[in-house]
């Protein structure tokens, strides 16, 4: 007998989903018989995405959206709903990251990592939610940061952001618990992926190369390396999953032993 697998005709919503962190999740999502709608602003490489992870038969709907636009968030949706009629799961990874001293951040790019990373969470988590209180189910898994639970140099609006989505958190949990919903976030650390601007734009400020960069963070990482973004796709397997139906309200650390250091 074939053993049933965990997210079987579960249908998910993930955010930035055509790379990195969502990519792997939406890819682990699909393997566990999960119909996934994923979206990202950028729809050519979500395509690319969804024809790879197709090939485990589940249904993918694709859809390009700008999370930090409310009509666009609530169009998507509306778009999401009419194709599956219930969201289960909702992944809220979409995020960007730039990073600054403080006093050289001008509003505009403090404004544009606030609106994306927080308002953008605020946005998608309130138009799912009615669904799920109505259904009395759900899981919503905020991908946040090591920089969601204590200060770091050069990126302050990037943990101001992360610091609110921990609350954030928290706070619905609180809420709709009641509802047979959780609502759990992961705080990775930095997380090796295709794209990874942070080294780029961290060892700008510092005045080092990010050959250098990078060599220093990996040496403050016990296991010797960086998160891959398959490690936080099994943590949010097991927070979609009903195997997690106890938990919720937590941010999880997956830091590579990066606290230990």
């Amino acid at each position: 007998m074939v053993a049933k697998r965990k997210l079987e005709n579960r249908n998910a919503l993930i955010t930035g989903a055509s790379r990195g962190i969502g990519k792997a999740i939406a890819t682990c999502f699909a393997e566990e018989g999960a119909n996934l709608f994923i979206c990202a602003r950028n729809v050519e490489p979500l395509e690319k995405a969804a024809t790879q992870i197709r090939r485990f038969g589940g249904k993918v709907v694709t859809h390009g959206a700008d999370i930090s636009n409310q009509k666009s968030v609530q169009e998507m949706v509306k778009h999401a709903l009419k194709e599956f009629k219930q969201i289960d799961i909702l992944v809220n990874n979409a995020g960007i990251h730039i990073g600054r001293k403080f006093v050289d951040y001008s509003l505009d790019e403090f404004d544009q990592v606030i609106k994306v990373n927080l308002y953008g969470l605020f946005h998608v988590t309130q138009a799912v939610l009615p669904g799920m209180i109505a259904h009395k189910r759900g899981k919503i898994i905020n991908i946040a940061s090591t920089a969601g639970k204590w200060g770091s140099k050069n990126q302050s609006a990037y943990n101001a952001s992360k610091h609110a989505i921990v609350g954030l958190t928290r706070c619905i949990a609180l809420e709709v618990g009641t509802f047979n919903i959780s609502v759990n976030a992961i705080c990775p650390s930095l997380v090796e992926t295709e794209e990874t601007p942070f080294f780029k734009e961290r060892s700008e400020v510092l005045g080092i190369s990010e050959e250098e960069l990078r060599r220093n963070v990996i040496a403050q990482h016990s296991i010797g390396r960086l998160v891959q973004p398959e490690g936080v796709a099994h943590l949010a397997l097991y927070l979609a999953s009903d195997e997690s139906d106890g938990m919720t309200a937590q941010s999880i650390l997956l830091c590579g032993g990066y606290l230990m250091v």
